[in-house]
This record gives C-alpha cells, structure tokens and sequence, in this order.
C-alpha cells in the first residue's frame, strides 16, 4: 500500500482520548515509517484574582510560573511518548502555548502536515454546548485529513 501520509502531526494532552489516538497513531507511524510531529497545546493562563480588587483599580494578575509549570509538563510528556514510535522516519517535538484549535492548526499547516491523528472526548448536548469540540473545529478549518479517535470505549 502506498503512503499517502508522509508527515503524520499528532496532537496531544495528558488525557485518556490521546492516550486511544497515540495507540492508533502508533501502528500507521511505524509501519508507513511516515515523519511525525507531536505536539501539545499549552493554553494561555487566565489571569488570577488573587488579591486583586477592581474598585481599588488593582488588576489582575498573571502567574507566569504557572505557565512555565504546565510548559515543563507537557515537554516531559512528548519525550516520554517518543520512544513509541520507533519506526518512525523522523520525530519533532512542538510544544506551544495558545489556543488549541489554533495551535493545531498553525503547526500542520507551517510543518506541512499530511494528517493529523488527535483524540476527541466526545461531548454531547449542554456539555458541548458550552465547550464546544476542538476535533470539530480542526476538522472545519484544516487543510488535509483529520483522523479523529474517539476517547470513551463502547462499554461506556
């Protein structure tokens, strides 16, 4: 069979729905022998109101520490799943802070990917409402193939 994806991006947190997406991920990596990108998204830290109050003119306050805390994380979480894709032909890491969807789709974009692989939890109703679904928006704006595996099992 013929690779079509030459430079697979897999987008990543610490959640069980990547954990189900690193395994999909995995056997099409390593038997493609296809050029992987792993990347997290950071979100932008809210500014904290501790302390702060807006009648006294007193604004909030961003904690970059907090930032740099979730920065360290998720940098030792991408080299941990590195070594599980072996047979890849080649791994970059990309570990950025922004808005998710975006970051998503700036990098496959910019790294010129053929695919991205990322997990969904599969929200409903209220709940997806107000969250909405970053796979949905990725999937709406991106420029090549989204695969998209679902986190929950059937069981559930």
């Amino acid at each position: 069979m013929e690779n079509k994806f030459e430079r697979i991006l897999i987008a990543l947190d610490d959640s069980p729905c990547s954990e189900k997406a690193v395994e999909y991920a995995k056997p099409l990596v390593n038997g493609w022998q296809s050029t992987v990108a792993l990347l997290t998204v950071t979100p932008v830290t809210a500014p904290a109101n501790f302390g702060a109050d807006p009648l006294l003119g007193q604004q909030p306050i961003v904690v970059p520490e907090v930032s740099e805390v979730q920065q360290n994380a998720a940098e030792r979480h991408l080299e941990g799943l590195r070594s599980q894709f072996s047979g890849a032909k080649e791994i970059t890491i990309f570990n950025t802070i922004g808005t998710v969807r975006d970051e998503i789709l700036t990098t496959a974009e910019e790294w010129k990917a053929d695919l991205i692989i990322m997990g969904t939890n599969g929200r409903t109703g209220f709940d997806h409402f107000l969250s909405g679904s970053v796979a949905e928006s990725v999937i709406r704006k991106s420029t090549c193939p989204v695969l998209v595996v679902p986190g929950h099992s059937d069981e559930e």
